[in-house]
């Protein structure tokens, strides 16, 4: 059967680590035929070098971001799964792992097979706390410890990766560009940006936890339509009452989905669901606040210096804001 097992324990002083090969699987990348002469002690220890040789370069085990390196321990055979045992600790060039928050573990074991599957168990002592698959399609698996650490781990990558999507998503930067146009104290813009917020995080932890997800093609269109309204707004309103933090909240229901979708291509870690969430938010939010500061600095630098040039630039960004979001929901329409 084209599988291969590898078990990794982690401890307060380093990553040990088991890996099974199938004898066809090994006979076949070192050239040993019969396949059979593998179960043989002897023989699998003299072939011991070169197979380590050759899995040590397959197999790619990380802690907290930094690449270690396997030493091997030994090698068994295991006549009745027709296998090859072998045994390694993982280090940090000389020195032991250490206690890793996070684990990254990528494997292609032997892609001559591209049905070739590679069972992953992750221990801590000696609990079995997370599985996995690993294969052509997905070769690279993510582990955060439930330890301090781990959770360290988990807001070191999370919160980046907010902030780098709200920065990268034309489409949120857009809406939230729209409701500043308007200008307005920092009480008011406070209190629209904390109302996306709010709105945003609901959905995003309904959808990440596969609680409530609507398809991409019904929430793609009608984060494109938010910005449309956004842009129409700013013109029809005429000194009425502001309802911007109405329409942020609103609309920031939908947009919390588009969040989740990015999210859920991330991984979301098992054992620690509830701070990779907490993570993403606040990533999401110090994007946020980074283009409010600015844009809303820079509007209000221009209206101090003229008035009638800041209505003009709101007419003129609104209709900016209007026409990108109508592309858009064309776009997703019909072509996505």
């Amino acid at each position: 059967m084209p599988f291969s097992y590898v078990d990794l324990r982690l401890g307060p002083s380093g990553i040990d680590g088991t890996i099974v090969v199938h004898m066809f699987d090994a006979a076949h990348d070192l050239g040993v035929d019969p396949p059979d002469r593998l179960l043989d002690a002897e023989t699998a220890s003299r072939e011991a070098e070169r197979l380590e040789a050759l899995l040590g370069a397959r197999l790619h085990v990380e802690a907290d971001g930094a690449p270690l390196r396997a030493e091997w321990t030994g090698i068994d055979v295991v006549p009745d799964r027709q296998s090859l045992r072998l045994h390694a600790r993982f280090t940090r060039g000389t020195a032991p792992a250490g206690a890793a928050g996070s684990l990254s573990v990528s494997a292609r074991l032997f892609p001559y097979d591209p049905s070739h599957q590679t069972f992953l168990n992750v221990y801590e002592g000696d609990a079995l706390r997370s599985q996995a698959i690993l294969d052509a399609g997905h070769d690279r698996f993510d582990y955060f410890a439930g330890t301090r650490q781990g959770v360290w781990a988990v807001v070191k990558k999370f919160v980046p990766a907010g902030i780098h999507h709200i920065l990268i998503g034309p489409d949120h930067l857009l809406f939230l560009v729209g409701l500043l146009l308007l200008g307005g104290s920092v009480r008011q813009l406070t209190l629209v940006v904390t109302s996306f917020t709010v709105a945003h995080s609901i959905t995003l932890s309904l959808a990440a936890l596969n609680i409530v997800t609507p398809p991409s093609r019904i929430i793609e269109p009608a984060i494109a339509l938010s910005i449309v309204y956004v842009g129409f707004d700013n013109l029809l309103v005429k000194g009425g009452r502001d309802m911007r933090a109405w329409i942020a909240f609103t609309f920031g229901f939908i947009h919390g989905f588009g969040f989740a979708s990015v999210l859920r291509e991330m991984g979301l870690p098992a054992r620690a669901l509830g701070w990779s969430l907490f993570s993403f938010n606040i990533g999401v939010e110090i994007g946020q606040l980074l283009v409010v500061a600015l844009v809303a600095s820079a509007l209000a630098w221009l209206r101090s210096r003229s008035e009638t040039l800041g209505r003009q630039l709101a007419f003129a960004g609104s209709m900016v804001v209007i026409a990108a979001g109508a592309f858009w929901f064309v776009q997703r329409v019909f072509w996505l």
